[in-house]
């Protein structure tokens, strides 16, 4: 599948939102509004132009203006005293919980604070559902993790792209990315440098694009 057929949706939605962007602690911080009124802010490496953080606040019924969900990224400093288990949040300091990071080639999740053995482990693409399941053989461990980025490009995790480890106390899962993953990521990066960019976070707000 061509980037033009799968990822389509997803870049325009970027390529039509209002962005600002600024250059601040050695990375490209970008801020989104979209149309619908959801937000989304990423940071990016001026080194490898890795995606290293995006978060989303999408405003509801159950959301307060200011909470933002953390997809991919280091959770929020206040995240350890949220409920449930999702992507950077945290249950408890000795709970699992889940941070979620990209390397030029993977996306990896690493779940903290499991201590089982490598051979409990089970991990296993789910397309039904488009997700990735980790589960133990004790069962006492079970999560769902999204891939949203195979779903913006229109594709469903296969099990021949996954790969986890174990190594105190972490369960490292990472995913190679599929051709047309990487396409979108450079077809982003691209429109994002594109727009007026400063450096002097004490100018903004910034001309949006």
């Amino acid at each position: 599948m061509s980037i033009s057929e799968g990822s389509l949706p997803w870049l325009e939605k970027v390529k039509s939102a209002e962005k600002t962007c600024i250059i601040q602690d050695g990375k490209r911080k970008v801020h989104y509004k979209f149309n619908d009124n959801e937000e989304m802010a990423e940071e990016y490496n001026m080194q490898t132009d890795v995606l290293v953080r995006r978060a989303w606040r999408r405003r509801g019924a159950l959301k307060k203006d200011g909470d933002w969900e953390v997809e991919m990224g280091d959770p929020e400093p206040m995240a350890v005293q949220n409920l449930g288990s999702g992507i950077g949040l945290m249950e408890a300091n000795n709970m699992p919980y889940v941070v979620k990071r990209i390397t030029k080639g993977n996306i990896e999740w690493r779940i903290r604070n499991l201590h089982f053995p490598l051979e409990t482990y089970s991990v296993s693409a789910n397309p039904t559902e488009n997700c990735i399941t980790v589960r133990t053989t004790n069962k006492k461990y079970f999560k769902n993790l999204p891939v949203p980025e195979l779903e913006r490009v229109g594709l469903v995790p296969k099990q021949e792209n996954i790969s986890f480890a174990h190594n105190l106390n972490v369960l490292i899962i990472m995913y190679k990315k599929p051709p047309e993953v990487l396409q979108a990521e450079q077809a982003v990066l691209a429109l994002i440098k594109s727009v007026k960019t400063i450096k002097d976070p004490g100018e903004l707000p910034c001309n949006p694009s």
